[in-house]
């Protein structure tokens, strides 16, 4: 691919987006003929044109933007890795990078879609891969992972330069391994994980551990080990 993608600079235009505190996803503000949403994040939101569909734009917030030469900075570091979007370009306000088919986790969990062991196995490839590279694996969740062909793809790197382990992931894979199989094959609402996710960012002032933040989403939930 080439610069193709030029071609949805006036659509990209037409678009802003702004964050939203505690924590909580960017909002868009217009509109454009032939552009797509794709992902909303708490930095950027991510589009797709139609005029250039191998193509993802993950356009900023504009008190964000000092984030973008960082994030384009990490795909260098990380450089041609199957477990990850290519960037092909950045400008001040979005970045520019590969199209990727597939589902987020947290969508296949909406739709009931199951999620293969393996993707477990990719992501912790990905994790030393990414530590070999001297770069740090923080923030990868059910929304930045995406299910493409039975295999992973890791979707925004844009926190690998940060220090310290949040955790996410090693609570994601135990919450796998511990929980899974109670709702595997089972479309879960989208209010029911929207709850769970803010409990979960409150855990820390809640809880005392992981463990005990389980015992009281199943206690009060419909879903039973």
């Amino acid at each position: 691919m080439d610069n193709n993608w030029e071609v949805a600079i006036h659509s990209l235009s037409q678009i802003t987006v702004s964050s939203n505190p505690n924590n909580e996803p960017v909002t868009i503000h217009g509109d454009a003929d032939g552009l797509k949403c794709i992902g909303v994040g708490t930095d950027a939101a991510v589009f797709q044109s139609i005029y250039a569909p191998d193509y993802a734009f993950k356009l900023y917030a504009e008190d964000k933007v000092s984030k973008i030469k960082t994030e384009a900075e990490v795909y260098r570091e990380l450089g041609d890795a199957s477990f990850f979007s290519t960037c092909f370009a950045s400008t001040e306000q979005y970045l520019v990078l590969s199209y990727e088919e597939g589902t987020t986790l947290f969508d296949c969990i909406l739709q009931g879609v199951h999620i293969p062991k393996q993707v477990l196995k990719d992501v912790e490839d990905a994790r030393e891969y990414i530590r070999a590279k001297g770069l740090n694996p923080r923030d990868i969740h059910l929304k930045n992972i995406l299910l493409q062909n039975g295999r992973a793809k890791i979707l925004d790197v844009s926190e690998y330069v940060q220090p310290g382990n949040d955790f996410r992931w090693e609570h994601l894979k135990k919450a796998y391994e511990d929980y899974y199989h109670i709702i595997d094959g089972k479309p879960v609402p989208f209010w029911l994980m929207e709850t769970v996710r803010k409990w979960y960012n409150q855990r820390q002032k809640l809880f005392s551990s992981f463990d005990d933040f389980m015992k009281f989403v199943l206690k009060y939930t419909t879903f039973k080990k």
